[in-house]
């Protein structure tokens, strides 16, 4: 068995239960062959189990603090079940819902995996090397669990240099892996009783994002008879919403043409369904553009609610600084734009930029914009996303509603 001892005084975070272990808090490593390790402190007393790879970016991931545990495949398939188990209440709703996360990878002390519901299709996606080599075994314990149609399983892009993994996607179903011979069909699911179609295997989570599903219930209110500008729209939650609240015009931006069209036919889907009013295809207009520029070049005062959703800006705290600064850009310029008494919906999906630095960046692009700007709600992930305390990186959807006063 592979065994780890950590350096003295690099133990903090560990004991705590911070399950990332670099390589300069190592003091000395026995065994050469990836997989469980038993971890020690500086003393050499027990601390915890592992998993040890050292061509991950995170040599040591570790599992459990009982020294009791037997990390083996019972453990891992007992700790998939109860992650899915946890979600119990989204399986037992009225099913206006239909999409969520079942996984949520450290947060739910399963390193490198997530893993999302889309009515009878699941998506897994692996973003460490501990994930890749467990997928087997979360396959097997998902579909004895839920059944479902389908099962696509990809590597994570945003991770493939730094875990040594390949670009992979695979295809599950009926107890076995295949290749599909054309196309597959769209598959549809729901969520808040608005309908979305996607092709399985295609886009970013699916073409959809379970964890803005409250933001946009909450936003919806705000859209009545405004005129609605949706920065970062992808396939379309937030434009769904503001349509089924009779915004008065909805103009969606996405530097993604595939999502564009996919928010289109998510907006014909449900009027033809009846799920969003007659009209809502003429009100909502659509441009594929680099979001940061149109901002600079839209019409002072056109717009009464601004949703601004950008995607990950800083993958590393060493990138935090540079984020800011586009971060605070764009929510000036959002606030030099508006109506006064607009609306703005503004978040950061970057877990190097938390909920305090999103609100000195925004004081700052207040400043800078001459108005004055009142927080009307605090927005993060849903339930189906939890924090865990002990690992503070898994909060990393922080959002405000916010209310710009011009005069």
């Amino acid at each position: 068995m592979n065994t780890i001892q950590i350096k003295s005084g690099k133990e903090k975070q560990l004991v705590t239960h911070h399950p990332w272990v670099f390589s300069g808090a190592i003091e000395s490593q026995e065994g050469t062959q990836p997989g469980v390790c038993k971890v020690l402190k500086s003393d050499g007393s027990f601390l915890a189990w592992g998993w040890w790879d050292e061509k991950s970016h995170i040599p040591v991931h570790l599992l459990s603090w009982n020294e009791t545990d037997q990390i083996d495949d019972n453990w891992w398939k007992h700790t998939v079940a109860a992650s899915v188990l946890r979600r119990r209440s989204f399986f037992d709703s009225d099913g206006s819902t239909t999409a969520f996360r079942i996984i949520f990878s450290e947060a739910d002390m399963l390193p490198g995996i997530v893993a999302d519901v889309y009515g009878t299709t699941i998506r897994i996606v692996i973003s460490a090397r501990v994930g890749w080599d467990q997928k087997d075994k979360v396959v097997e314990t998902l579909d004895k669990m839920l059944h479902p149609h389908l099962m696509v399983i990809t590597t994570d892009h945003n991770f493939l240099s730094i875990e040594g993994l390949k670009d992979t996607t695979s295809y599950y179903s009926n107890g076995q892996y295949f290749t599909p011979e054309s196309r597959l069909e769209a598959i549809s699911f729901k969520e808040d009783g608005l309908v979305y179609e996607t092709i399985p295997g295609g886009g970013q989570k699916s073409d959809f994002y379970c964890d803005q599903r409250d933001n946009r219930k909450k936003i919806e209110k705000y859209c009545k008879g405004k005129n609605v500008l949706d920065g970062f729209s992808y396939t379309g939650g937030f434009t769904l919403h503001a349509l089924r609240a009779e915004a008065q015009s909805v103009y969606s931006l996405d530097s993604s043409e595939p999502a564009l069209h996919g928010l289109l036919r998510n907006i014909h889907l449900n009027e033809d369904k009846g799920t969003l009013p007659e009209g809502s295809r003429q009100r909502c207009t659509t441009k594929c553009c680099n979001v940061f520029e149109e901002m600079r070049n839209i019409t002072k005062d056109q717009f009464d609610v601004m949703v601004l959703d950008p995607p990950k800006l800083a993958k590393t705290k060493g990138q935090a600084e540079k984020a800011a600064r586009a971060y605070k850009d764009l929510n000036r310029l959002a606030m030099e734009k508006i109506r006064d008494n607009g609306i703005i919906a503004t978040f950061s999906c970057s877990s190097a930029i938390d909920a305090a630095m999103l609100r000195t960046i925004l004081a700052w692009a207040s400043i800078d914009a001459r108005c004055e700007v009142q927080v009307l709600e605090i927005l993060s992930a849903g339930s189906d996303h939890p924090v865990r305390l002990s690992f503070p990186e898994s909060e990393y959807l922080c959002g405000y509603i916010l209310r710009v006063l011009k005069h």
